[in-house]
């Protein structure tokens, strides 16, 4: 909900923002870039760089600064204190003890699927995952089969708003990246109720998503199964994989 301007603290608000601007694009910055990606002066960026290494938060040889492992207090604590990874987690090891493949629990923040929970068996295909399908990785929603059941499960005005000049980044020749071919793609996921990517965010990484509602319907996070294309072949996918992520998805509604 929007709050009172009077309430706004915009020097937390650019401090915070500043912090966001590290990525694996841009693993250091000096006060330039850092102004430059938050949109503020190089005189408060360099400010809140310089405040923020004080407080532990970056490291910097003088020039360049990089965040520290301090930032992992605020993950840690949400991993901790969230009701939400601590639900999910029993059933995504249990899928991997069952079955030795891979499964992650993913909720959306803007543009971008974040893994919550995550548990993988250790028998082949497990060993050929996509890199970076770690605890807390962000991945771009437009290319995961989570990210598009959670796209697909939006208000559709408000999915409309999402879309509307939004920039689909090609991660790979499959990557679909046409507005009006993706809008229609997440049409179907609506429709269908789950997803199945085949090599939209990585070449050879196959994912099948359903989503995860409360009892209120509710759609609060997306469970998947990630794999090769010979594990979650179609005939796989129908036979064995959707029944069991919807019989999971029903086991998880009422922890929710």
């Amino acid at each position: 909900m929007p709050i009172a301007k009077a309430d706004f603290i915009e020097g937390l608000a650019k401090g915070l923002a500043v912090l966001e601007a590290f990525d694996t694009d841009r693993q250091r910055l000096n006060a330039t870039l850092a102004a430059q990606r938050t949109g503020i002066t190089r005189a408060a960026a360099r400010r809140h760089l310089l405040t923020l290494a004080e407080l532990g938060y970056l490291e910097t040889d003088g020039s360049h600064y990089w965040l520290s492992a301090r930032v992992l207090r605020f993950a840690g604590s949400y991993m901790a204190t969230s009701r939400l990874p601590r639900s999910l987690q029993p059933t995504l090891n249990r899928l991997a003890q069952q079955t030795q493949a891979a499964f992650s629990a993913v909720v959306l923040d803007g543009g971008e699927g974040v893994i919550v929970a995550r548990s993988a068996g250790s028998a082949d295909p497990v060993r050929h995952l996509a890199y970076g399908l770690h605890l807390g990785a962000r991945l771009p929603a437009h290319t995961t089969s989570t990210g598009r059941v959670l796209l697909a499960n939006l208000p559709k005005a408000e999915f409309n708003t999402w879309l509307k000049g939004r920039t689909l980044a090609r991660i790979t020749p499959q990557t679909e990246v046409g507005t009006g071919k993706f809008k229609a793609l997440i049409d179907q996921v609506r429709r269908d109720d789950h997803c199945l990517a085949r090599d939209a965010h990585e070449l050879g990484i196959h994912a099948l998503a359903v989503p995860l509602r409360n009892m209120q319907g509710q759609t609060l996070a997306a469970l998947n199964v990630v794999g090769s294309a010979d594990q979650l072949s179609d005939a796989a996918v129908q036979r064995k994989w959707l029944p069991l992520l919807l019989d999971a998805a029903r086991e998880l509604r009422p922890l929710l």
